[in-house]
């Protein structure tokens, strides 16, 4: 039985699931409360709608035990993430829960208030889904939908030699608090306060979809995705889809103050922080000749962006390493298979 369902009495039946996740639809008219079967979803005039479902289950997105909080706002953020990137805002979302057994009253309470808090920071509203017993472990899968105007959705396969290659926030914190969370001692070795700690653990348990940056993607970006199997693995895939290459400087990567100590200890993270995954931020190419209004818009949006390399002819991506040479990337990210 999973540790994190073992938590006060099991819920009876899937209308009690439901009850306790009910209010999560309230302000959204074609949720119906969740007495319906389907929801009905309207996009303004001008827009289209944009939908995206990333599921995530226990002992891959996240470890048995973590607080329900934490699981709920990660299933809802990491779906939100991928609408950031294509410069839309999210409107409502689908839920199917998948329990190895009945969860407990306690985890469900706290799960939907995990989910109240992030669809309030994302603005978005639940609108159906469905609950399910299984073998096998616990899994939350969401389908968010979004809207974008018409004819401005930021696509990854539209960059060109030559544009400027932009993330947003620092890379790297989410691997490495995951190998906190792993290892213990780890925090001692390198060197990390208390608080940095703390920091880097939460940047695994809650990423931030950068919501902020879309106006900017739309206006600027030629082409833009999220990073969630890796820097080197997600430029990859923009690189092929656009038909072109990358190069890219560790150098020029942005690191928190947590990460850049933690690399300091232990020098040969360097390829962690371009390989691992859960950064769940903006990953974007820019005409250079829109790059600086690129850099100031996303300031004034709260979300600074750093450039780090170039789109170049040719295929693949380069990373240059401290040392000046190619970095040796066998593995150049996550991989379900």
């Amino acid at each position: 039985m999973s540790d994190s369902l073992q938590q006060s009495e099991k819920l009876r039946g899937e209308e009690a699931i439901i009850r306790l996740l009910a209010p999560l639809a309230q302000g959204y008219p074609g949720a119906f409360g969740l007495e319906d079967d389907c929801a009905l979803v309207t996009a303004e005039p001008g827009t289209k709608l944009v939908l995206k479902t990333d599921p995530i289950a226990e002992g891959v997105h996240f470890l048995a035990g973590d607080a329900p909080e934490d699981v709920a706002w990660k299933a809802l953020a990491v779906n939100v993430s991928d609408l950031a990137a294509k410069g839309a805002k999210p409107i409502g979302y689908l839920m199917a829960l998948s329990f190895p057994e009945a969860p407990a009253q306690d985890w469900m309470v706290r799960f939907a208030a995990g989910l109240r808090t992030a669809q309030e920071r994302f603005g978005c509203h639940l609108i159906g889904g469905d609950t399910d017993r299984r073998p096998g472990p616990l899994s939350v899968t969401i389908t968010v939908v979004g809207s974008v105007p018409q004819g401005r959705m930021v696509r990854r396969g539209s960059a060109k030699p030559g544009e400027a290659i932009f993330v947003s926030g620092t890379l790297g914190d989410a691997t490495l608090g995951l190998a906190l969370r792993k290892t213990p001692g780890l925090a001692k070795a390198w060197g990390l306060s208390t608080e940095e700690e703390a920091y880097l653990r939460q940047r695994y348990l809650r990423p931030e979809p950068r919501l902020e940056l879309a106006p900017a993607l739309r206006a600027h970006a030629s082409a833009a995705m999220d990073i969630s199997d890796g820097l080197a693995k997600d430029l990859g895939r923009m690189c092929a889809a656009s038909g072109c290459g990358a190069s890219v400087r560790f150098a020029g990567l942005p690191l928190s103050a947590a990460g850049a100590k933690a690399l300091a200890a232990e020098p040969d993270l360097c390829r962690r922080v371009v390989t691992g995954g859960d950064d769940y931020e903006i990953l974007a190419a820019v005409p250079t000749s829109e790059a600086p209004a690129f850099q100031a818009a996303a300031a004034q949006a709260g979300a600074p962006v750093t450039r780090i390399g170039s789109m170049c002819a040719g295929t693949g991506v380069v990373v240059e390493g401290l040392d000046g040479r190619p970095m040796s990337l066998d593995h150049p990210g996550w991989d379900h298979f």
